[in-house]
């Protein structure tokens, strides 16, 4: 039998070798698009700022490391350093308790305090800047309530200092810890752990032997995010501590408008550099330990 071609046919046939002529990468053009004007533009203009150096005698500018140099000394350099040791502190911290927080989350029988607790982290993970440091001034500021209730004034007690600006970061940061590594933790084989017990291995020789070197990968990647996140904040410490701890993001808003010396105008572009070249060490430790972690628990 002789099949009969209609017209509708030959047109659907045309149309579907239009359309595998069509790259399946052109759908992709907008999304590179809006990345190149929103990222790429202001990073080309970053990078031309920071090796920009203009001669105040003549006005005329020139490319030089003059900038990087100088925001890697004095007050600079101690304001990197300060942001460094905060970030590192307080993302330790968010994920030696963020750990133990997510585990009782996976472990736990009721559905409906786990999915509180995800909902809650995902709310408190993206609460910062002037809100969240108006909730602490009000609560454990000089004059908050439970300072004057606890009297924690008497006590030594004040937020505006280094250990006051780690708690509050901790607000947000334990929370995205719980996210972070609540998925790693949902990947642990339940037969790890029998097949440990069979074995005669009590709850803490399974955790030191078999659980933790599996999520080390996890636990590591979880303490770079945290520490990114601290290392980027910036509208919290500005509301709570203003100048008086040396953070360098507080440096870059000083520098932005206009309280530096004259001839260091673009210092402020090479301090950013500087938090750009951090971030992307985070992120080249951050990648590979994520890829390894997911190898592990896929396996």
């Amino acid at each position: 039998m002789t099949a009969t071609l209609t017209r509708a046919d030959v047109v659907a046939a045309a149309s579907s070798k239009r359309r595998r002529r069509v790259p399946s990468w052109i759908a992709v053009v907008p999304l590179l698009v809006f990345v190149a004007v929103a990222f790429g533009v202001p990073a080309v203009a970053m990078l031309n700022g920071a090796f920009t150096v203009k001669n105040q005698t003549t006005g005329a500018t020139s490319y030089s490391t003059a900038n990087l140099t100088e925001s890697l000394k004095g007050a600079y350099l101690t304001a990197l350093i300060g942001s460094v040791k905060l970030s590192a502190l307080a993302g330790a911290l968010g994920t030696l308790l963020g750990l133990p927080l997510a585990q009782v989350v996976v472990t736990s029988r009721f559905r409906a305090l786990r999915e509180a607790v995800l909902t809650a982290s995902g709310v408190l993970a993206n609460f910062g800047g002037v809100p969240l440091a108006f909730a602490f001034v009000a609560t454990l500021g000089n004059a908050g309530v439970l300072t004057t209730h606890l009297g924690l004034k008497d006590k030594g007690w004040d937020l505006y200092s280094f250990w006051g600006l780690v708690l509050v970061y901790l607000y947000f940061l334990i929370p995205l810890m719980v996210l972070t590594i609540t998925p790693a933790l949902e990947g642990l084989r339940t037969q790890w752990r029998e097949a440990a017990q069979n074995n005669g291995a009590t709850g803490v020789q399974y955790w030191r032997h078999v659980a933790l070197p599996v999520l080390a990968p996890s636990l590591l990647g979880g303490f770079v995010l945290l520490f990114g996140s601290a290392f980027a904040a910036y509208a919290t410490a500005a509301a709570m501590v203003g100048s008086s701890i040396p953070l360098i993001t507080l440096q870059i808003a000083d520098a932005i408008s206009g309280n530096v010396l004259v001839g260091q105008e673009n210092v402020a572009l090479a301090m950013s550099l500087d938090m750009v070249l951090v971030a992307g060490l985070v992120m080249a430790v951050y990648l590979p330990l994520q890829r390894r972690s997911a190898r592990w628990l896929d396996a």
